[in-house]
């Protein structure tokens, strides 16, 4: 079955950088979507990042108003396949679980049908 595997989350200051891991199972992702969401406490989920195949070994990539110029997706797509989230001028209000997804060529902001179980990512001021 798919499996999704968060790492790389942490206690980090505003102004720090992260990166966080997805490893993907169970399937061959090349062409799902692959992505990134978050949820902050009382918030609701929300998107931050997502990469879609175009073709051919191409992917186009997406992202947030609020991560833009500081977040940059990745994947790698080999014999273990997965995306990573690189998180550049960290702010507090980035503070959220974030959550890997996959779906097959699903839109980059859309309905996902498999989910991580969470990394935590706390920045404080």
């Amino acid at each position: 079955q798919v499996q999704l595997v968060e790492s790389g989350g942490g206690l980090v200051q505003a102004g720090d950088s992260l990166r966080l891991s997805c490893e993907a199972s169970g399937r061959t992702f090349t062409q799902y979507t692959m992505g990134w969401f978050r949820q902050a406490p009382g918030k609701e989920r929300e998107f931050v990042a997502a990469t879609k195949w175009k073709d051919g070994s191409t992917y186009y990539a997406d992202y947030a108003d609020s991560v833009k110029g500081r977040f940059t997706i990745s994947r790698n797509n080999g014999k273990r396949h997965t995306l990573y989230l690189r998180m550049d001028s960290l702010k507090p209000e980035d503070t959220a679980v974030y959550y890997c997804a996959a779906s097959w060529r699903a839109t980059t902001a859309g309905t996902y049908d498999y989910w991580g179980q969470g990394t935590q990512v706390t920045v404080s001021s």
